[in-house]
C-alpha cells in the first residue's frame, strides 16, 4: 500500500516535536523556561477560554495583504510595546522556529518563549509552552475587504494555572489587550495609516476553571523568572 501523500500545506506547519529546542539568540535574549517545555493548548489550561479578535482596516494604505503579512514577520519585535523583548531566531518567523520572550507581566520579569506553529504568506501562528501565561495559541492575519487590507490577531486561550487565572481577573487581561491593540497600531502607524481605531471583540468560550490542570503552577514562568532574577546577583 502506498503512503499517504502529504498536505499540500505541510511545508506551512511546526513539525511535531516532543519538547522545544531553542537555537542561536542574541547575546541581550535571556533563554529561560523554554528549552525542554513542551507547547500546550486551551485542553493543557487551567482558566476560562477565552477567544479575542482584534481587527484594523488599513485604510488608504496599497498594500496587498502579502505585503503587509511580510512586513509584520520581518518586524515582529518592532510592533511590540517597550515592555515586550521579542526574539525571534536567525530564521524568523517560519513554522517550527522558536521566538524568545523577555518581557514585564504586571511590573514583574518574565521570560518565556513561543513557537511558531504555522505560517504562510497572508497569516502565522504562534503556540504556547508550559509555564507560559496563557495555554493557547494566537493567529495573525491579513485579508482584503471593502477595497482595503485588514489586519487581526486572533487569541484562543486560557490561563495555565491559578495564579495567572487570578493575575488576569486583577488587570493583567486587559494588560494583555492593550499589548495587542498596541501592535495592531503600530502596524497601521508603518503603513501610514494613523488614527483608525482598533476593534475589538471578546467571547468566554467556556467558564469552566480545569482543576485537574492546577498543578501547571510548577512550571509558571513568571514565578521562575522571578526567582532567577533573585538569585542572580549572588550567581557572579
Amino acid at each position: 500500500m502506498s503512503e499517504s501523500p502529504s498536505p499540500r500545506d505541510a511545508s506551512n506547519w511546526a513539525r511535531k516535536t516532543v519538547a522545544l529546542k531553542v537555537g542561536s539568540t542574541p547575546p541581550e535574549a535571556l533563554n529561560l523556561n523554554v528549552d525542554g517545555r513542551q507547547v500546550v493548548g486551551p485542553l493543557q489550561g487551567f482558566g476560562q477560554l477565552w477567544q479575542k479578535t482584534y481587527r484594523v482596516q488599513l485604510r488608504g494604505c496599497a498594500a496587498s495583504p502579502e505585503e503587509v503579512i511580510a512586513v509584520w514577520k520581518a518586524h515582529f519585535p518592532e510592533f511590540q510595546p517597550p515592555q515586550n523583548r521579542f526574539f525571534p531566531s536567525v530564521a524568523g518567523v517560519a513554522p517550527g522556529e522558536v521566538v524568545l520572550i523577555n518581557a514585564a507581566l504586571q511590573g514583574m520579569p518574565i521570560s518565556t518563549g513561543v513557537l511558531v506553529l504555522y505560517a504562510d504568506e497572508v497569516s502565522f501562528t504562534l503556540m504556547t509552552p508550559e509555564g507560559h501565561p496563557e495555554s493557547g495559541w494566537v493567529t495573525f492575519s491579513a485579508w482584503h475587504e471593502n477595497g482595503c487590507t485588514v489586519c487581526q490577531v486572533q487569541s484562543m486561550a486560557r490561563a495555565n494555572d491559578p495564579i495567572y487565572e487570578i493575575g488576569f481577573v486583577l488587570g493583567g487581561g486587559a494588560a494583555q489587550e492593550a499589548i495587542w491593540r498596541h501592535v495592531l497600531t503600530s502596524l497601521a502607524a508603518h503603513h501610514g495609516v494613523i488614527d483608525q481605531p482598533v476593534q475589538f471583540e471578546k467571547q468566554c468560550v467556556d467558564r469552566r476553571l480545569q482543576w485537574g490542570q492546577a498543578q501547571n503552577i510548577w512550571q509558571n514562568a513568571a514565578i521562575r523568572s522571578l526567582l532567577y532574577a533573585l538569585a542572580r546577583p549572588f550567581s557572579k
